[in-house]
C-alpha cells in the first residue's frame, strides 16, 4: 500500500484548540424575521432539522465508549474532544429550535418530537446500529474488531457518507435563496468539526487495515450491513420512490451519487475498495 500521510490524534487535537466557537453567540436575528415571514420549503427544512436533532443527541450520548477505547493518550485526548464537539452541536439545534422556530423546550423534548419525522431507515441506523455497536464496544473496549465496526459506522457512516451529504445539498440550497444564514453559519462550523472528526476515523481505519489486514472484513460486513438503510436515509420527504423528483432543486440520485462518491474515496485510501464490499 503506497505510504499515505493523515493527520494523527495529537494533530487533529491541535487543531480543535484553534477551532472553538460558540453555538450562542452566532446571531440568528435575520432567521427569525425569515422564519415568521414564511419560507419556502419549511416541511423539508423542518425534516432536516429533525434529522439533525436525532443525530446528535445519539452521536453525542453514544459516543463514550469509544473514548474507553483508546489506544494511546493522544487518542483519547482527541476523543475527548469529539465529544464535546457533539454537544456543541447539539445545543446550537436546541438553540435554533428555541429562538427561530419559537419553540422553547428542554433538548429532550425537541429530540422526542423531531423523532416523529424521521424515515424508519434513519431510526435503523441511529436506534438501533449505532446503539448496538456502542454497546458492544461498553462491553468490550480491547476488541479491536468492534472498535473498528463501531468507526465505521460512527465516522465513515454517519458523519461522512450521512452528514457530508446532508450539508452540502441543505447550505446550497440556503445559501442559494438568501434563507437563514444564521443557521448556516453554525451548521458550517459543525461541518469543520465534522471534517476533523473524519479525518481521525480514516487515520484509524487505514492504519488498522494496514497493520491488521483482516480487519478490512469488518469494515465490508458493517458497510453491507447498513448501506441499504443509508440509501433509503437519503430520500427526503415529497421526493417520491424514483430517485428522480427534486426537493432543494436537487434529485434523490444526485444525493446518492454524492455520498457514493465520497464514501469510494474514503475507501479508498483505509485500503478497503467498494468493489470488494
Amino acid at each position: 500500500m503506497a505510504e499515505l500521510q493523515l493527520n494523527d490524534p495529537q494533530t487533529l487535537y491541535r487543531r480543535w484548540e484553534d477551532s472553538q466557537w460558540n453555538p450562542f453567540t452566532i446571531d440568528l436575528s435575520r432567521d427569525r424575521e425569515q422564519w415568521a415571514a414564511g419560507i419556502e420549503e419549511r416541511e423539508v427544512v423542518l425534516f432536516a432539522l429533525a434529522s439533525l436533532m436525532v443525530a446528535e443527541e445519539r452521536i453525542t450520548t453514544k459516543f463514550s465508549g469509544l473514548v474507553g477505547a483508546h489506544g494511546s493518550e493522544e487518542e483519547a485526548t482527541f476523543l475527548a474532544t469529539q465529544q464535546v464537539d457533539e454537544a456543541r452541536h447539539m445545543q446550537f439545534y436546541a438553540r435554533f429550535q428555541d429562538e427561530v422556530v419559537a419553540d422553547p423546550s428542554a433538548i429532550g423534548e425537541h429530540v422526542g418530537r423531531a423523532r416523529t419525522q424521521v424515515s424508519p431507515a434513519f431510526e435503523h441506523i441511529f436506534d438501533v446500529a449505532l446503539v448496538e455497536a456502542h454497546e458492544q464496544l461498553v462491553a468490550a473496549p480491547a476488541d479491536l474488531a468492534a472498535k473498528v465496526r463501531f468507526i465505521t459506522l460512527y465516522h465513515l457512516v454517519l458523519e461522512s457518507t450521512l452528514g457530508l451529504t446532508s450539508f452540502h445539498f441543505i447550505t446550497e440550497y440556503l445559501k442559494r435563496e438568501d434563507l437563514l444564514p444564521g443557521f448556516v453559519e453554525g451548521y458550517s462550523l459543525i461541518h469543520d468539526d465534522e471534517t476533523r472528526h473524519i479525518g481521525y476515523g480514516v487515520w484509524f481505519l487505514r492504519q488498522t487495515v494496514d497493520e491488521r489486514p483482516e480487519m478490512a472484513d469488518a469494515v465490508r460486513a458493517t458497510l453491507r450491513d447498513l448501506l441499504p438503510s443509508v440509501a433509503d436515509s437519503l430520500e427526503p420527504p415529497g421526493a417520491g420512490g424514483d430517485g428522480g423528483g427534486e426537493v432543494l432543486g436537487v434529485t434523490q440520485d444526485a444525493l446518492r451519487e454524492f455520498a457514493l462518491g465520497g464514501l469510494t474515496r474514503r475507501l479508498d485510501i483505509i485500503g478497503v475498495p467498494l468493489a470488494s464490499l
